[in-house]
Order: C-alpha cells, then sequence, then structure tokens
C-alpha cells in the first residue's frame, strides 16, 4: 500500500513487450497455439521453448515467414483476411492476434474465424480511446501521433482505430465470452477507467461453440 492507495500491478516484459508477458501467462502448457500475423515468429519461438505448446503462425510477409522457419516456426504463409479455410473447427486451443486486428480490412470476420479454430482467442490491440491520443486530436485538430500511435496517417499500418469499449461491444454483438481482460500502461496493470487509461488491452475471448 502506498500513501495515494494501492499500488498498481508490476508487469513483466517478454521479448521487450508487456502484452507479450500476458499472452505467455496465459497461454496453458502443451497447448495448441495458433498466431495469426505472428511476424517473425519470436513469441511463438519462446511458447514452444519455455512452455513446450504446439505452435503454428501465419503470416503475410514472405521475409518474415522466412526468419520465423529460421528459428525453428511452423508458419503459413497467408492473409488473415482470407479466412482460415486450412484449419478445422477448434484445431487449436488458442488463437493468439496481437498488434495485429486494427490492421486487418475484416476484423470482424477475423475474430469470428479466429474463435471457429480456437476454442479460445487472446487479442491484444493498441486502444485509440487513451486520454494522450483524445489530447493530441483535441490540441492539433490532426491524426494522433503518440507514442502508441507513431505514424503518419498516410503510411500507419492502423486501419480500424478501436477502443476497449468498441471490442467490448463487438464482442457483445458477436455473441463472445469475455474471459478475462487485462488492460496496461507501459508496464502497469490498470483498472480505473480503462478505456482513457489503457494504452494496450488484452482479452481472452472464447466463442459460441464447446
Amino acid at each position: 500500500m502506498t500513501g495515494s492507495g494501492q499500488k498498481q500491478a508490476f508487469v513483466r516484459e517478454l521479448l521487450g513487450r508487456s502484452d507479450y508477458a500476458i499472452i505467455g501467462e496465459i497461454v496453458e502448457p502443451g497447448s495448441k497455439v495458433l498466431d495469426l500475423g505472428c511476424g517473425d515468429g519470436e513469441l511463438l519461438q519462446w511458447l514452444a521453448e519455455n512452455k513446450g505448446v504446439d505452435a503454428r503462425g501465419v503470416e503475410i510477409s514472405g521475409a518474415k515467414v522466412q526468419r520465423a522457419i529460421a528459428r525453428g516456426v511452423s508458419v503459413f504463409q497467408s492473409d488473415i483476411d482470407e479466412g482460415l479455410a486450412d484449419y478445422p473447427n477448434y484445431a487449436f486451443d488458442y488463437v493468439i492476434l496481437s498488434q495485429t486486428l486494427q490492421e486487418t480490412r475484416h476484423p470482424r470476420q477475423v475474430l469470428r474465424e479466429m474463435l471457429r479454430v480456437g476454442r479460445r482467442g487472446i487479442v491484444a490491440f493498441p486502444n485509440f480511446g487513451h486520454w494522450r491520443v483524445r489530447l493530441s486530436m483535441l490540441l492539433s485538430g490532426r491524426a494522433p501521433r503518440t507514442s502508441l500511435f507513431p505514424y503518419e496517417w498516410y503510411e500507419s499500418p492502423n486501419i480500424h482505430f478501436l477502443t476497449v469499449h468498441d471490442f467490448e461491444n463487438l464482442a457483445h454483438a458477436e455473441g463472445f465470452t469475455v474471459e478475462r481482460r487485462f488492460f496496461l500502461a507501459g508496464r502497469r496493470k490498470v483498472e480505473t477507467l480503462p478505456n482513457l487509461t489503457a494504452e494496450v488491452a488484452v482479452f481472452l475471448v472464447r466463442g459460441v461453440g464447446p
């Protein structure tokens, strides 16, 4: 306890990212994991080496796929916006979508597909409702540029800007069950007014099936 109340929990980093640390805590040892937009496979490699998971990935960039394969990770080159037809229903215990949802063209369909092939989904995304983003837009009158969104609008990979409330509303509309929520500001967990104070949100969700 501190004089101003309970100190917020400290979040360690994994591979330089706090959301990866949360994902590493959620995923159970020995599970089957699919990472959508897995980049060069560093998270999958860590999960395979430290949690003994059956790790698979999907990545659109051929160069990143090659780097992932060099790590010893099984990665398939594909565009997740085109669906996951190669995978049967509930083939995985967890499907991960970390810092990728806002870059997809059809985020609702991507979420539906990830919860078709996975019993649970782990979704992490930057919160566009954070107070710094709001303040940047208010003061500049321009698309925000912050440490969370460092790009000019015309070169940003982010094409959908969602907030904590937006995701929760979509999950409710789709009938998804939110099993756990984590809200991060840097390396701290935040609980108060997360739509305003969280920089990154991590959700563990389950679809309408088994």
